[in-house]
């Protein structure tokens, strides 16, 4: 599906529309539910849903949307999908929930099982970055607007993304094996969007994400010139089973890096 300016523009407007509803949420006291699988929901993430599913309905009446909170579409439906919209209304509702700003607005393209167009806004730092495989990435401060890339230059010290909320074991052996590293925690998709911007070099995940977790920083990162794989060294792709759980899976600035080594004694 060819990305023009006008509907890119469109989706960028919705993804902002969202983050907008999520800070008058954010500036109040709210409630905290907590899912089946004992993750959180506020009204800020069922306000941002509506939003971007109803904006996207309009856009491309005759595309599915796959939100977090409209998950429960069964796989024989989902899989003869060739293109659909992957959205998180709200992803790193955790640090939403603690008040520190790292909290995001995913929306993604996968076509073919590939995310091909990602945008991602973080409404708390005013930040929303964006991409495809046609045109790159970009992000946008205030009326700035840059393209990004990432950066691939050799470093005695990596950079290294960890989780502020999920650092676990496998993760913290992996880091050690890197050797020497400084490491950068943050919340939600802006881990792929800071090796996007040439601001980190790797983020391993040996922790549960879904789907709709990933998908908008992978299109962002590999538009800017890095990776997403599985640990097998695979592409890493969206909607080839019955269920929205994501492998484990490393990202890279540079995927000539031996990670490898990484992973195992």
């Amino acid at each position: 599906m060819k990305m023009d300016s006008d509907l890119e523009k469109a989706i960028l407007q919705i993804a902002r529309d969202a983050g907008e509803v999520i800070m008058k949420v954010y500036a109040q006291d709210f409630a905290v539910e907590f899912k089946g699988d004992n993750s959180p929901l506020t009204a800020a993430d069922l306000a941002a849903h509506h939003i971007i599913e109803q904006g996207l309905n309009v856009l491309t009446p005759s595309m599915p949307v796959l939100s977090e909170e409209s998950s429960a579409i069964d796989w024989q439906t989902r899989k003869i999908w060739p293109r659909y919209w992957l959205v998180d209304p709200l992803d790193g509702t955790r640090e939403f929930v603690k008040k520190n700003g790292e909290f995001t607005v995913n929306i993604a393209l996968i076509e073919e099982g590939r995310a091909t167009f990602g945008v991602i806004y973080a409404p708390a730092l005013k930040l929303l970055w964006w991409g495809d495989e046609v045109q790159g990435a970009f992000m946008q401060q205030g009326s700035e607007i840059r393209k990004i890339a990432v950066d691939k230059s050799a470093r005695m010290s990596l950079r290294v993304a960890a989780s502020r909320s999920h650092l676990d074991q496998t993760t913290a052996a992996a880091l050690k094996r890197i050797g020497e590293v400084e490491t950068m925690s943050m919340g939600s998709s802006l881990k792929f969007c800071r090796i996007a911007e040439g601001a980190l070099d790797v983020y391993p995940r040996f922790a549960p994400t879904s789907e709709w977790d990933t998908a908008a920083g992978q299109a962002i990162l590999e538009a800017a010139g890095g990776v997403v794989l599985n640990l097998d060294g695979s592409p890493f792709r969206y909607n080839t089973k019955d269920n929205l759980l994501n492998p484990h899976f490393i990202a890279l600035a540079n995927s000539e890096l031996p990670w490898r080594s990484w992973l195992h004694d």
